[in-house]
């Protein structure tokens, strides 16, 4: 059955691959798409529930004119343009990826940004000097990052006393899908747990940052859901990610992620469809 559906997929989709299983933040195994679905995947942060997600790390950032913002995990720059746009020419932004094919991709979209710095860089040693920054921000980066501990004492470093940091991540216990198989659809979800490092990001950090002597200002939870397979959900967007990474990792036989695959498209088509997950936003603010 071929969905009519386009994916919405994350980081390196305009490369045509997505980072998986990292060691440090970015590294490890790479899906590989073909053109077509490297195209849809390309459209993939456009969509309205990615869109959505991302510019509620944005609000809570709240970039002021002339402000030097750093976006860890920069990606292909979607999130670092909307912020150059609000700092303006005044400020800066530094977006940081250990991606040379996504740096390449972020310059490429902020070609038009003077404000705009990009520099290859890990989590836990970003190439931002001490106490440079006012804000800096971070969108579904830390599931894939092994020290967590440690890359939050670094973007702390970075930022001036005061100054704000914005992690956005999914908390997979939140995770619900509905389907007439659940052991597939366990199998499923078991497989695509193994392609990052945590799920449970969001329920770490509040005290991690706590014991270090920071201040949490808000804890803001942002629930996605489709009840239809939506072509710009992040439901579609899961189910081309999800099937393809458990026959390459070789976790469930091909037939098997393909009779899933096809029975959410069923389901949808039978309006019997039920998807949801939340993401959430961390803010908090460094005191000297």
């Amino acid at each position: 059955m071929r969905s009519p559906h386009g994916p919405d997929l994350p980081l390196q989709a305009s490369t045509g691959r997505l980072p998986l299983l990292s060691n440090g933040w970015g590294a490890g195994l790479m899906l590989k798409f073909d053109k077509k679905t490297t195209e849809l995947l390309d459209n993939a942060y456009q969509g309205a529930d990615i869109t959505r997600r991302r510019q509620a790390s944005f609000h809570a950032l709240d970039p002021r004119p002339g402000e030097t913002i750093v976006d860890v995990g920069c990606g292909n720059g979607l999130l670092t343009a909307e912020l150059a746009r609000a700092v303006g020419p005044e400020g800066c932004v530094i977006g940081v990826d250990p991606s040379e094919d996504m740096v390449a991709a972020g310059k490429d979209r902020c070609r038009d940004y003077e404000c705009v710095e990009f520099r290859n860089g890990v989590a836990d040693h970003l190439p931002v000097a001490d106490s440079s920054a006012d804000k800096a921000v971070s969108v579904q980066v830390f599931e894939y990052i092994d020290d967590i501990p440690a890359a939050l004492s670094d973007v702390m470093r970075c930022l001036k006393p005061g100054g704000r940091l914005v992690v956005g991540d999914l908390h997979f216990g939140s995770f619900i899908w509905a389907s007439d198989d659940p052991k597939r659809m366990a199998e499923i979800k078991a497989s695509w747990d193994k392609h990052f490092v945590s799920g449970t990001v969001p329920e770490q950090l509040p005290s991690l940052l706590s014991s270090e002597g920071h201040i949490i200002e808000a804890i803001v939870p942002i629930t996605l859901v489709d009840h239809v397979l939506k072509p710009d959900g992040i439901a579609i967007m899961m189910m081309h990610l999800m099937k393809q990474f458990a026959i390459e990792m070789e976790h469930v036989e091909p037939e098997v992620a393909q009779a899933w695959f096809d029975e959410q498209l069923s389901l949808a088509d039978e309006g019997r469809f039920f998807f949801s997950i939340t993401h959430f936003v961390i803010v908090a603010r460094k005191v000297a």
